[in-house]
This record gives C-alpha cells, structure tokens and sequence, in this order.
C-alpha cells in the first residue's frame, strides 16, 4: 500500500515536472518569436528609411519638375495634404502631388450620387476635378512619391496597407482595426492587385492578409511588382 501511494506521489510530481518544462518551453518559444520580430521591424524600419531617403535625393530633380508644372497649370499649390490613421491609430499628415482643382472637396459634395466606390471612398473613373496633369501623374503614380517624405519620417512604410482616413477607420470592426498594427504604405498588396478597380471589401481583405502574413521577402516580391503595375497603369484614376 506504502509503495502505491509512494508511486502515485512520484507519478504526480513528475507530471507537475511535464507540465512546469512545457511552459518554460512555450514561453521561450515566444520570447524568441517576440524578439525576432522586433529585430524585422528594426530592419524593415533602417531599410524603408534607407531607400526612402536615396530615392528622394535621386528623384528631386524629376520632383521639383512635377510640383512647377502643377503649380504653372493653374496656379494652385503643387502638393496635397490629407490627414491618415497610421500605426496604433494614430493620425498623421500624408503628402501627394496634387492632381485636383484646388477647390475639389468642395465640388465633391456635388459629385457624392456618382460615386462608384462600395465603401466609404470615394471614387469616379471619370472625376472632372481631376487636372490634365493629373490625370498623367495619377495614371504613372508619380503623384504618390512625396510620400517618400513620410516614409523617411517614420510614419509610413514602403509597404503597407493603405493609409486610411479618418472617417474609415472609425468604423472598423475590432477586425479591421488590425490593419492599425503596421505602418501603413505606399504600395501593397492592393496595388498589385487591381489597385483602384478593387472593391472596399477586397482592397481590405488584401490588406489583412499583408497584415498577418508579411515577411521582407514579401516586402521585396510586393516593390518587384509594383513595377510591373505601374507600367501596365490598370486600375489607376
């Protein structure tokens, strides 16, 4: 009987003994999970800022040509400003060529029964706001590197999900707030998948699954192939 519950004493001890390895176990597991994404986002970070910064240097010439011909088209400022939720949600001023009429928030209101967007974008293949050179910056994407800046401050990521608005990110889901964990960026997932002629709902799903699959070889493959859909120029308006 002695020998029994002697037996049943060590058994328990040892399954104690399993359990206590097991999660010293899982817990290293995620410690050194953890601190391998720290050290990513610290290379994605030097890297985005990097290249940020020699593109800026190598395309001022092209810039500063770009923001004198809006400027001579009609005399408008060359660059807009729109405030975005970046990461943890919190909001900061991106920057583009501007490819509008000055006063083309106020003409929008006028405009709101032909959107063509299932979100809360708004979206026209055929917006008469835009401006001739507009058009040409927005079919080439090039009204999108003053964003360079915001990469090189921090505040976004050459690749991302799309910065979103104000008022869009009000009305996330506790889902959708994910797309708050990273940097929001100037190309992605979307970008390379039909860019404007996406739907809300799949712009978003391709968001989301940047969001819980990146990797900087993702990164890398996703700028490869913003090449390719910038050239080709579909869905770009």
């Amino acid at each position: 009987m002695a020998v029994l519950e002697h037996t049943g004493r060590v058994t328990q001890f040892d399954q104690v003994l399993g359990r206590s390895a097991l999660i010293r176990h899982r817990s290293l597991h995620w410690a050194l999970r953890y601190q391998h994404q720290l050290v990513v986002l610290v290379i994605k970070s030097f890297f985005d800022k990097i290249i940020a910064t020699a593109a800026l240097i190598a395309f001022s010439p092209i810039l500063a040509l770009i923001a004198l011909a809006i400027v001579l088209d009609d005399g408008g400022p060359a660059l807009f400003t729109q405030t975005r939720v970046g990461k943890d949600g919190q909001p900061f001023t991106v920057l583009k060529f501007r490819t509008m009429v000055p006063d083309a928030e106020l003409r929008k209101e006028a405009l709101l029964a032909l959107n063509e967007s299932d979100g809360v974008l708004f979206k026209m293949r055929q917006d008469p706001r835009i401006t001739t050179i507009g058009s040409f910056l927005r079919r080439t994407s090039l009204d999108e590197l003053p964003q360079l800046l915001n990469v090189m401050l921090g505040e976004m990521s050459l690749v991302g999900p799309r910065p979103a608005l104000p008022a869009e990110a009000a009305l996330y889901s506790d889902e959708l707030c994910r797309r708050l964990d990273v940097k929001p960026g100037m190309t992605g997932l979307w970008q390379i998948n039909g860019r404007s002629d996406l739907s809300y709902e799949d712009a978003v799903r391709l968001d989301l699954r940047y969001v819980e699959n990146w990797t900087l070889a993702l990164d890398l493959q996703i700028l490869w192939k913003t090449c390719a859909a910038v050239a080709n120029g579909r869905g770009a308006y």
